[in-house]
């Protein structure tokens, strides 16, 4: 079983030029949240603790913010690093372990050829010549680009050489003839 760290949350944005950037986030339809940390082990004795794989737009965590823990509202209050870690304190506290979430308005437009990973997950994916390689079922962090894992088992780098279009309203992602051809 793979270590959810190795996986992009969805509040990270991918993007095509072979760079990365980190602020996509899983948006469920009902509640319309998004992740972007999740509580982590206590810093300290006042209420603070280190945020799990926190979204990179650290405007989401500037104190005043209100955030989501476990769908309960909460208030930044306090907001540091710690060894290179993100440290908060919410107002009301938080249990460990809680998913922090906010609003998908809250999250800013991604910008040209950058998509967040909750646009990309369940999109179909077909190669230039119509065949069908699978959904989107993940994006996990790779060495050089961020990877599109499918749902019939098929990794596909997010790097322009190999993603031809994507076509969010259409729902599907076209890529270059080549890159799966054993499948």
């Amino acid at each position: 079983m793979r270590d959810e760290a190795e996986h992009k949350d969805d509040s990270e944005a991918v993007d095509l030029g072979g760079r990365r950037c980190r602020d996509v986030v899983d948006v469920t339809e009902v509640d319309e949240l998004v992740p972007v940390g999740r509580v982590g082990r206590p810093h300290g004795l006042d209420g603070s603790f280190v945020v799990e794989r926190p979204s990179d737009n650290e405007a989401l965590f500037e104190p005043g913010a209100t955030l989501f823990a476990d769908g309960v509202p909460v208030t930044v209050v306090g907001r540091k690093r710690s060894g290179g870690r993100l440290v908060l304190r919410v107002d009301p506290a938080t249990s460990r372990g809680a998913q922090l979430t906010v609003p998908r308005s809250a999250l800013p437009e991604p910008g040209q050829d950058s998509y967040y990973v909750f646009q990309l997950r369940g999109l179909e994916v077909v190669d230039e010549g119509g065949r069908r390689l699978g959904a989107v079922q993940d994006v996990a962090p790779g060495v050089a680009n961020d990877v599109l894992e499918l749902d019939s088992g098929v990794a596909l780098p997010m790097h322009e050489e190999c993603i031809r279009r994507i076509d969010v309203a259409a729902g599907t992602i076209v890529v270059a003839s080549g890159f799966a051809d054993d499948h």
